[in-house]
């Protein structure tokens, strides 16, 4: 618990430092057409498989992809005062353990660079509080994969990159000069699939993550204002 504290602050004091640094000569503006966010986001896998060896499906045999907390950052663009289009990403190391298979071992690990778009709606603000809800894709390329403590015939895995449909609400709350707090969640369904190399194992697997994410956002205006009304 304490390296997830750890983590957290020292994530929030990097992204703040860095939303400084990418706008020296830009005013926090609420109604600024750009904005950043630098925060902490839990990556929390649904994840279950389908196990096949030869062709022939293992009665009993499953996988589970590891939960992880990581850095992330997003980058969001205003239309106008309702319609935003935003831009996550991060990195994230995740293992792979069995379940009904050799003893419940980890059976390999990987990397992921799993950025998402979304089309956003925010309302208007509310005390401070500006809720928003997005849907759009996210395609996840996995790399830099290594073998597992009991790997399946002595291979490594490797997955393909795959695209999702992902859906997400969250809320932006105001706390002065342009800058908020936010808190956001974001629902991926997602397949791909796995093998091991040299071997003829292989699963079809549902990934389906969770993405929960606090952050702390700015936002300004990259670009003048194209509409006279305030995009709030």
């Amino acid at each position: 618990m304490s390296s997830i504290r750890t983590l957290v602050a020292a994530t929030i004091m990097t992204g703040t430092a860095g939303l400084v640094a990418l706008t020296p000569a830009t005013a926090g503006d609420y109604n600024g057409n750009v904005m950043v966010r630098a925060g902490v986001t839990v990556v929390n896998p649904e994840s279950s498989a389908d196990v096949f060896a030869g062709g022939a499906r293992l009665a009993g045999a499953d996988a589970e992809v590891s939960t992880e907390v990581i850095p992330s950052l997003t980058l969001s663009y205003f239309f106008n005062k309702n319609i935003a289009v935003e831009l996550f990403c991060c990195f994230a190391k995740h293992e792979v353990e069995g379940k009904g298979i050799l003893n419940n071992a980890k059976l390999g690990d990987f990397w992921i660079f799993p950025p998402a778009l979304t089309l956003q709606y925010h309302l208007d603000p509310v005390a401070g509080f500006k809720p928003y809800v997005g849907a759009g894709l996210q395609y996840i390329a996995f790399f830099d994969e290594g073998r597992g403590d009991a790997t399946v015939g002595g291979g490594k895995i490797k997955l393909d990159d795959a695209v999702g449909f992902t859906l997400q609400a969250g809320v932006d709350y105001q706390i002065g000069s342009g800058w908020y707090l936010n808190a956001d969640v974001k629902k991926t369904w997602l397949e791909t699939e796995a093998v091991w190399t040299g071997t003829n194992v292989r699963a079809d697997v549902d990934v389906d993550p969770w993405i929960f994410t606090a952050a702390v956002g700015y936002r300004f205006n990259l670009f003048a204002p194209r509409y006279a009304e305030p995009l709030k």
